[in-house]
């Protein structure tokens, strides 16, 4: 009986921590991004040409589950001003999403990777966006079909 007892003690709580580590990876994902970051990259312009850009990204963590993001990068003849609001549920990223030099809006869906996560943004201008982490670096990919750009690179360092 004290046998059956512990057995089940212990199932439950190895269920209780598996059911909770996507919540735990997913604050932590969202934690480490917390703060001002900066850096360089470039994007691939309509034309096929492609520009350097000078970056700022500020994040923030709001209950170790949701993310506040804005991305502004620029050059004299380039700009982009991105902001999201993101939400992680156990490994899935929900929220929606603007570009304010182009005036775009809409909706965002993806998931939690190991290092960072993969979203899919749609509306009047869709693509995807990949974001990983490794120590204070983060790397920003962004795939889409124009209007105005194909595609961003964006190599981050946090801020001190």
């Amino acid at each position: 009986m004290i046998r059956t007892r512990s057995a089940l003690v212990s199932a439950a709580i190895l269920t209780v921590a598996a059911a909770t580590s996507p919540v735990r990876a997913a604050d932590a994902t969202f934690a480490a991004l917390e703060g001002a970051w900066s850096g360089s990259g470039s994007v691939r312009l309509e034309n096929g040409k492609s520009e350097r850009l000078k970056c700022k990204g500020y994040y923030n963590a709001k209950a170790g589950s949701t993310l506040g993001m804005a991305i502004n990068c620029g050059n004299a003849s380039f700009k982009i001003n991105m902001r999201a609001n993101l939400k992680n549920a156990g490994g899935s990223i929900s929220g929606t999403w603007e570009e304010r030099e182009f005036n775009q809006t809409g909706n965002v869906t993806g998931k939690q990777t190991e290092n960072g996560f993969q979203l899919k943004f749609t509306g009047a201008l869709s693509g995807s966006m990949n974001v990983s982490m490794t120590g204070a670096k983060q790397t920003v990919s962004i795939s889409t079909g124009g209007p105005g750009f194909t595609g961003v690179n964006l190599q981050f360092a946090k801020s001190s």
